[in-house]
């Protein structure tokens, strides 16, 4: 009886404290909410983690500087608490294999070797300290790169010497042979990746895929001796028509275990003496995309146990995996999104983490206990928990597929909050609808600034999965397999149309925004429907045409599955294209571009805003000088961040809470 009274007394005491919190609320239109998440917060936070390497037990990992115009510098754990850089302010260590990059740091043997961003040339130097060295010639560009045999490295590398199209190809590097540009052991594909050598060194694993494909439309994995001449005749060990396999690795007993869709899921495999069986089935994701080199979802033990990451309905998880058995035991993590898998002992992994309520951090976990700690958080945000609006996976019927069956997509929803205001009780909050790029990536319910900068000032956000993304299966990927530009637009739309039904948003004031692939989205929702209000295009799409004849290597036949292969399917493409269509636009746009992006040029963006301009359509441009695809740089993403605010709070006719500086909007009455 007393524990019930005490109960009683604590919810009591609960309503009161509720009440006299909502009484304390300022009542204040969406949109005009003061936050404190500033721009200059925003930047702060934007600090990336990536390429985690372990060598002798100790971490080595990258972290971006946005306010060292986006540089990346290698950093391992001083011992005290804190972190040591180990590179200097003239080193910044990325690759631009691919333009996407990634694997772009090694640590091995008391060394480091990196790929330096201005020159492309790989360096080294001692984990001691000391001044980095080159071992590479300009013209080359080297990535996920490991230990070959004694005194080498196998690298993948991208050579830029001859004039056409860039040469991939997985070769051995003397490390201390300085100018070496290395040895080519296979170059018989148009990509590769993974070089990885078995424990004894007699054989080297690889994957490989060529063009039109992409790496998860279909890859072949190859097993090769090696030998002194370099390599014998491959074996194909997975792959090679509608498989995407992934990331081999090498057990100590010679088992090659790898990723593969075969299943309709990325699961994970183990091949020994030409038999090949499933190591872990289950519909979930182990593996992802790889849009970035040198992508590690899982880690071996060595004692017959793997500890590996999986993705499911948009969420990850860590499991320790019986090798022989399958059978799985998640740990229990208060994590959301995991990368970066290693191992820094037998009963200890590292990983890069994402949070539903704090930045991302390396960690590292007991595989015994599942006790995990945050060895480093570089941007440390302690946003107050009433403040931070928490992911809401929806799924939400779409347009039907070609079969006529009733389909569904899915999405994260932010709702609205800030602890210091309310809305008046009739209005329904504006809806931000975000599309993510790729399109083959996905939206993660991780702790996200950018998304928390909105949520705060009184906006509702939708971070859309559409049919395509990845996360769900190889089917959910290929709804967007000849689709691009319909399948993606129909399940932005659909979602407002969602949102608006159950009461979540208005959809007389929704905005779509999007980068890249997402940017595509946003200008073919405005050209080709009438549902949106206004947009936000980051280097986004405008003519597939033009993609299609200028842009790099790695995505420059990702069209062909996409819309249709070029030339042939021109009047597919010319369909599609936003720029082509100019009579749909009505709603005001704005547009941001960096100035050297090699992925989607600044033509792209500079033709539509002036072909919008001309048309009399409100349209704004922002083009960041030094920037290319994505902005790295503090003061480029404070200045769009704030740039897209004062263009809602025009075109939605509000005044936001944050002193802005203008924007030029032509043709706006």
């Amino acid at each position: 009886m007393g524990l019930k009274r005490a109960a009683m007394a604590a919810l009591l005491m609960g309503l009161v404290m509720t009440d006299a919190t909502a009484a304390e609320k300022k009542t204040a239109a969406y949109g005009t909410w003061a936050s404190p998440i500033t721009a200059q917060r925003l930047a702060g936070s934007e600090v990336r983690l990536g390429d985690l390497t372990v060598d002798g037990g100790v971490p080595y990992w990258l972290e971006s500087r946005p306010a060292e115009k986006g540089r990346y510098a290698v950093v391992t754990p001083d011992g005290a608490g804190g972190i040591r850089e180990l590179t200097g302010p003239a080193v910044n260590a990325r690759t631009r294999v691919h333009e996407y990059g990634g694997g772009a740091l090694l640590a091995v043997g008391g060394r480091l070797y990196f790929s330096n961003f201005a020159d492309q040339r790989l360096y080294t130097l001692p984990v001691a300290g000391g001044a980095p060295q080159p071992l590479t010639p300009e013209g080359y560009r080297y990535a996920d790169c490991v230990a070959g045999a004694p005194g080498h490295l196998y690298c993948v590398r991208e050579d830029h010497t001859a004039p056409g199209e860039a040469k991939n190809a997985i070769v051995s590097l003397a490390v201390d042979q300085p100018g070496d540009a290395g040895t080519v052991l296979f170059g018989a594909s148009d990509f590769v990746a993974y070089p990885r050598p078995s424990p004894d060194g007699k054989r080297l694993a690889w994957i490989a895929w060529s063009h039109p494909n992409m790496p998860w439309d279909t890859t072949t994995l190859y097993v090769a001796d090696v030998t002194p001449q370099g390599l014998g005749s491959p074996t194909v060990v997975a792959g090679g028509h509608e498989e995407s396999v992934l990331e081999p690795q090498w057990d100590a007993d010679g088992t090659l275990y790898f990723i593969s869709d075969r299943s309709d899921w990325w699961n994970l495999y183990a091949w020994r003496d030409g038999a090949t069986r499933a190591v872990s089935a289950r519909a979930a994701e182990f593996g992802g995309p790889l849009w970035n080199l040198g992508l590690t979802t899982y880690a071996l033990t060595g004692r017959g146990q793997a500890v590996a990451r999986y993705s499911s309905q948009g969420l990850d998880r860590l499991a320790v995996i019986d090798l022989k058995t399958g059978t799985a035991r998640d740990l229990d993590l208060p994590v959301v999104g995991i990368t970066g898998v290693r191992l820094l002992g037998p009963d200890q992994a590292v990983m890069i983490a994402s949070f539903a309520d704090a930045t991302p951090a390396v960690v590292t976990v007991d595989l015994a206990t599942g006790t995990h700690a945050v060895l480093r958080r570089p941007a440390p945000e302690s946003l107050e928990a009433s403040l931070v609006s928490r992911a809401r996976p929806i799924e939400f019927p779409t347009a039907p597929g070609p079969d006529g069956q009733a389909r569904t997509a899915h999405a994260f929803y932010y709702a609205p909050t800030n602890p210091a205001f309310r809305a008046p009780a009739v209005e329904k909050p504006p809806l931000l609808v975000k599309v993510h790029g790729g399109p083959t990536a996905a939206a993660r319910p991780s702790l996200d600034m950018s998304i928390q900068y909105w949520t705060s000032r009184g906006f509702a956000v939708v971070d859309v999965n559409y049919g395509g993304s990845t996360g769900y299966g190889r089917a959910y990927r290929n709804r967007l397999r000849g689709t691009w530009g319909i399948t993606d637009v129909q399940d932005a739309t659909a979602v407002v149309a969602y949102l608006d039904k159950t009461g979540l948003a208005d959809a007389n004031r929704a905005a779509i925004r999007g980068g890249s692939a997402g940017g595509y989205t946003t200008l073919a929702a405005l050209a080709f429907t009438h549902v949106f209000k206004a947009g936000a295009n980051y280097y986004g799409v405008s003519d597939m045409e033009a993609l299609a004849k200028d842009t790099h290597k790695f995505e420059s036949r990702y069209l062909d599955s996409l819309v249709a292969p070029y030339p042939a399917g021109k009047a597919v493409y010319d369909a599609r294209s936003p720029l082509r269509h100019l009579d749909g636009f009505s709603a005001p746009l704005i547009t941001f571009q960096g100035s050297e992006d090699a992925v989607v040029p600044p033509a792209q963006s500079r033709s539509i805003v002036n072909a919008l301009k001309a048309k009399g359509v409100p349209v704004a441009y922002i083009e960041f000088e030094g920037e290319q695809h994505g902005f790295r740089k503090a003061d480029s993403i404070i200045r769009a961040q704030e740039a897209e605010l004062y263009f809602y709070g025009r075109i939605f006719g509000f005044t936001p809470a944050d002193t802005l500086p203008g924007v030029a909007i032509d043709n706006l009455k």
